[in-house]
């Protein structure tokens, strides 16, 4: 069997050696993802032959693995995994296979395994220079929600999060976050919540890059993000106070205007299903989903 063991911090530089064998545009494969999710999943990693495995634990705690990623032939590094899932007596399978990875997986193992796209877990994929400058019909509102929050907040201020104060100010935010939706009968201590304060509290340690709005004196929104490859950077957690109009379009316009500047695309992550989520990443129109799917023995 491989030799999993849970991920911790101080393993980010070896796991990121492995994650640089790569040119896939899926969230999954960011470190501070894993690591911030590691509660939620169980995630635990191995390395060998120079290859990064990745084995979660879903929520009645089956066990499933993420695409292997390195040097190591894609068929000797599903060969391993297999056995393990064998060995330990459990049924064999992979999520977040996206189209690019199962087309390298047939190339190399053709018709060894079945593919069931999974819509829920597509990812949102969207042009850096849309999102940045919203030109279009198509994007009129969200212009006209800038303009309105703009108007209606006229000292507004985006600023980098580049100090423990400022990643402060954004933890109180949260705290408040998610304290209306307690208020509101929504249980705390939600998983999106603890992910979030994970990356807000190490974010320095995770090197991502993150980005915040003040109004009046106080963080009304935020975003954090880091880069997959060399051309797209992905969204890890947006929060903006909904109440407050334009308070959405503003910090994601501006994460494209200053964190992911530099780079083609912008990955805003799945919509896990949630109606009013799909909706909202729909009307951004993205280029493409990353459509994603499971995989199994045949």
């Amino acid at each position: 069997m491989i030799n999993f063991q849970p991920i911790e911090l101080q393993d980010k530089r070896a796991i990121e050696k492995c994650l640089a064998h790569h040119n896939y545009q899926s969230c999954d494969l960011c470190f501070a993802n894993l690591y911030a999710w590691k509660f939620r999943f169980g995630t635990e990693y191995a390395i060998v032959g120079e290859t990064l495995f990745i084995r979660f634990r879903d929520e009645i705690g089956s066990p499933f693995y993420l695409m292997p990623i390195g040097k190591m032939p894609l068929e000797k590094a599903f060969d391993l995994i297999i056995d393990d899932a064998r060995q330990a007596g459990n049924t064999f399978v992979v999520k977040g296979v996206s189209s690019a990875m199962y087309n390298d997986i047939q190339q190399a193992m053709p018709d060894k395994f079945r593919y069931v796209h999974d819509r829920d877990n597509a990812e949102y994929i969207y042009l850096t220079e849309r999102l940045k400058t919203l030109t279009g019909k198509k994007l009129q509102s969200k212009r006209n929600h800038i303009n309105r929050f703009k108007t209606d907040n006229p000292d507004w201020e985006y600023f980098p999060l580049t100090s423990r104060h400022e990643l402060d100010e954004c933890l109180q935010m949260l705290e408040q976050w998610e304290d209306v939706k307690a208020s509101a009968g929504t249980d705390g201590l939600s998983d999106d919540y603890i992910a979030t304060r994970t990356m807000l509290q190490q974010f320095f340690e995770l090197e991502l890059c993150g980005g915040a709005i003040r109004v009046q004196g106080k963080v009304v929104a935020f975003a954090l993000g880091e880069p997959v490859n060399a051309d797209t950077y992905v969204v890890h957690v947006e929060k903006a106070y909904a109440a407050l109009n334009g308070s959405y379009a503003i910090i994601n316009q501006q994460t494209a205007e200053h964190c992911a500047a530099h780079f083609k695309y912008i990955n805003r992550e799945e919509d896990m299903g949630i109606e009013n989520l799909r909706k909202a990443k729909l009307s951004y129109q993205p280029e493409y989903l990353l459509e994603e799917g499971i995989l199994t023995l045949m």
